[in-house]
């Protein structure tokens, strides 16, 4: 049986128009990926409160994550090895430029998450690891009508 996991899951976007992702090692037998910024809604933590908690936890940006651009329902396993149906809300952030800070990482993240880079929407179909949402890039074309 899979846990519902609610989820926050956030398109930071820098003024060059590239987007935030995260390296995930597991360790085990799944390979590499690529990942936005976010994560699981803690108990009575509404959506845009877990987007703007996962947004400061993970890159060190305070930011206000804006109304809710996307929402899907995908299943995974997640690190922790455990089968979810999550109900995922996306946000995007908008930002002019920012270092990005760890040092709010969980120890879990930190062992896990191992680099994070700005990618340019043309590097993403050729990455050669998997990086998701699969359809990232039409998010984002589809975020960037909304949010200009």
């Amino acid at each position: 049986m899979r846990a519902e996991r609610p989820a926050a899951r956030i398109l930071l976007v820098d003024a060059a128009g590239r987007v935030l992702l995260f390296r995930f090692d597991t360790a085990d037998e799944r390979p590499p990926f690529w990942c936005t910024p976010g994560g699981a809604v803690d108990p009575g933590e509404s959506h845009a409160a877990a987007a703007r908690r996962e947004l400061l936890e993970e890159t060190g940006i305070h930011a206000d994550p804006g109304p809710e651009v996307a929402q899907r329902t995908v299943e995974f396993l997640t690190i922790e090895r455990v089968e979810v149906v999550a109900d995922e809300r996306w946000f995007r952030v908008d930002i002019d430029g920012a270092a990005v800070d760890s040092s709010r990482h969980t120890a879990l993240e930190r062992r896990v998450m191992t680099q994070w880079r700005w990618f340019a929407r043309e590097e993403i179909a050729g990455w050669p690891e998997t990086i998701y949402p699969a359809d990232i890039v039409a998010m984002l074309e589809a975020t960037d009508r909304v949010c200009s």
